[in-house]
């Protein structure tokens, strides 16, 4: 897979790209990540991306040259299965759609800062906008970023155990049973004994229902969610 971020602010998705299982990952040859700075595509002088809105109001607006600019550069060495705009009125991230892009080939991520992009961008360049909740960011990079994060562990070879991804909250709808590890007993609190039987399918059994109780408990909506289908 082939990931390329386009942002104003660079520095503000390097550093989570460069650790932990997407940096394995990178390392591996399993993702390959690039970053592009948007000021490189700019043909001002002072390589400026941003400016007034028209009609007035607060706030800066990052302009459609640069963004065109970097977009046709990217298109021209291959072709991508999307182009998504990181948007507060996007599509709502979650495990399903995590699922779906892992799947792609090629995905360019487009962060927005200040006010936004132009709106031309959103209508004649972008193919899906995507929003990782109901809050507003300073721009798109740590949306990106999460994404980003969510995609590649799911890739063939980014987690030593790939069976571990496939156990995670969401990917049947559930979230995750609840975990333990050593002590055996911590402070007269012990592990359930269910854990320690040996009884693979018992031990299944019970962290199936554990999963469905504690969604019941904690996030109801994902099993009206499930419910609706």
């Amino acid at each position: 897979m082939h990931i390329d971020i386009i942002t104003c602010q660079p520095e503000l998705i390097t550093s989570p790209l460069n650790e932990s299982i997407v940096k394995r990952a990178r390392d591996r040859g399993v993702v390959k990540i690039d970053v592009h700075n948007l000021h490189d595509y700019s043909k001002d002088k002072h390589r400026k991306v941003d400016d007034y809105a028209y009609g007035g109001g607060a706030g800066m607006v990052l302009m459609i040259e640069p963004i065109a600019n970097c977009i046709n550069s990217l298109k021209e060495i291959r072709i991508y299965d999307d182009i998504i705009y990181m948007s507060p009125d996007g599509q709502v991230f979650d495990q399903k759609i995590a699922n779906e892009l892992s799947l792609k080939s090629n995905l360019i991520l487009l962060a927005g800062h200040y006010k936004g992009v132009d709106e031309r961008v959103r209508e004649h360049f972008v193919t899906r906008e995507i929003s990782i909740g109901d809050y507003v960011l300073t721009g798109g990079e740590l949306g990106a970023a999460v994404i980003t994060d969510a995609i590649v562990r799911l890739l063939p070879g980014a987690i030593n155990n790939e069976s571990s991804a496939l156990s995670d909250s969401f990917q049947d709808g559930l979230v995750a049973p609840p975990v333990y590890t050593r002590p055996e007993i911590f402070q007269d609190i012990s592990v359930p004994s269910i854990l320690l039987s040996g009884n693979e399918k018992k031990i299944e059994e019970w962290r199936f229902e554990q999963s469905v109780e504690r969604t019941k408990m904690r996030r109801p909506n994902l099993i009206k969610k499930e419910q609706n289908k």
